[in-house]
């Protein structure tokens, strides 16, 4: 029997009906998955979208995010024994000591509890200070523990620990060791252990996606294009210094779980931290500036908001706020001699 009319037209209604609600649930699949990293066209090397400045949108201005608008910082030499961060008992030698009789000598671990320790030896063509090396001689020696670190002050049980493992070095060298007096030291890691309470700042943004989220690729993508390289960690991105071998700028991460996914590119992440150590980083890098413009053209291109870690939008009048406090900051680490990015500020605030 045919079908009528009124049959056949809410059939049609019936399958434009289902075809939209087919077409809504692709959409809203294609919505909802995480965004991909960009694919190169034929012809480009595989990683040519991860170079500064390259594949970024025209209004993302990525001549902002270039090395060349910051100041290189000065190579720094090794770090040494500091006497303004460190205890520094002196060893007297009773005739000059090979490097190699120095190495075999050495403690097997460099801490005093949870202190740095170290021992330097005078080079005798030099006449610097040096950690001992195979194939030198030395005129004298002298040991240090650090007074203070993000792990506390220096106490009784450590700065024991430093004299015994110091002494056990001298009776290997036939040396001897002159100590400061233990009550004055560790007042004194007190005091500065106190001073690097009130001046240590680790600041973070979170970016946080305003839509569909990101997938680590995405992510790895569009970080490598303001200059951020992977990590050693999974999920964990750097913006390098200017000079090889020092701590990096910047930090940014992302759940390390996602980035080790079996399939990566279906692990969807909502947001990404990028923080930044003050103490680190030579105040010459411009770490904030180049931090806050990190988020802004992240914001950009990714389509997210950035945050503090309470998820309360950071309007442009709070980052000049932090910007003003962060110069006072840099200025009070000056005057004591603990500059951000020096090697003492580097060893305290660690």
């Amino acid at each position: 029997m045919a079908m009528s009319n009124l049959q056949l037209g809410l059939a049609v209604v019936g399958g434009l009906v289902l075809a939209a609600m087919v077409a809504h649930s692709a959409w809203s699949s294609r919505r909802n998955r995480p965004r991909q990293a960009a694919i190169p066209e034929p012809g480009e090397a595989g990683d040519a979208e991860y170079r500064v400045g390259e594949g970024i949108e025209p209004e993302l201005d990525a001549a902002a995010f270039e090395l060349s608008h910051f100041p290189l910082a000065a190579a720094e030499a090794k770090p040494a024994l500091d006497a303004l961060i460190d205890v520094i008992a002196s060893i007297a030698l009773d005739a000059p000591v090979s490097g190699d009789a120095a190495l075999s000598a050495m403690p097997a671990t460099r801490r005093a509890g949870g202190k740095p320790f170290l021992i330097e030896g005078l080079n005798e063509v030099t006449e610097c200070w040096e950690m001992p090396l195979a194939g030198r001689r030395y005129g004298a020696f002298q040991a240090g523990v650090q007074l203070a670190n993000r792990s506390g002050a220096l106490n009784d049980i450590e700065y024991s620990e430093f004299v015994m493992k110091t002494q056990a070095f001298c009776d290997a060298i036939n040396g001897t060791a002159d100590f400061p007096e233990m009550r004055e030291e560790v007042a004194r890691a007190r005091e500065l252990d106190q001073f690097a309470s009130e001046h240590d700042a680790q600041l973070g943004f979170v970016l946080r996606a305003r839509n569909a989220a990101w997938s680590p690729g995405y992510i790895q993508q569009n970080a490598s294009r303001l200059g951020f390289v992977a990590g050693v960690i999974p999920g964990r991105m750097v913006l390098p210094a200017s000079v090889a071998g020092l701590p990096p700028i910047l930090g940014l991460s992302f759940d390390t779980q996602a980035a080790m996914a079996d399939d990566p590119a279906q692990s969807a992440i909502r947001q990404l931290a990028i923080g930044l150590d003050v103490a680190q980083v030579d105040r010459h890098e411009h770490a904030f500036e180049r931090m806050r413009d990190a988020a802004r053209l992240l914001a950009q291109s990714m389509e997210g908001v950035v945050t503090d870690d309470n998820g309360i939008v950071l309007t442009a009048e709070a980052m000049d706020q932090i910007a003003s406090e962060l110069e006072s900051l840099y200025d009070r680490l000056d005057e004591h001699d603990l500059s951000a990015g020096s090697a003492a500020a580097r060893r305290l605030f660690s």
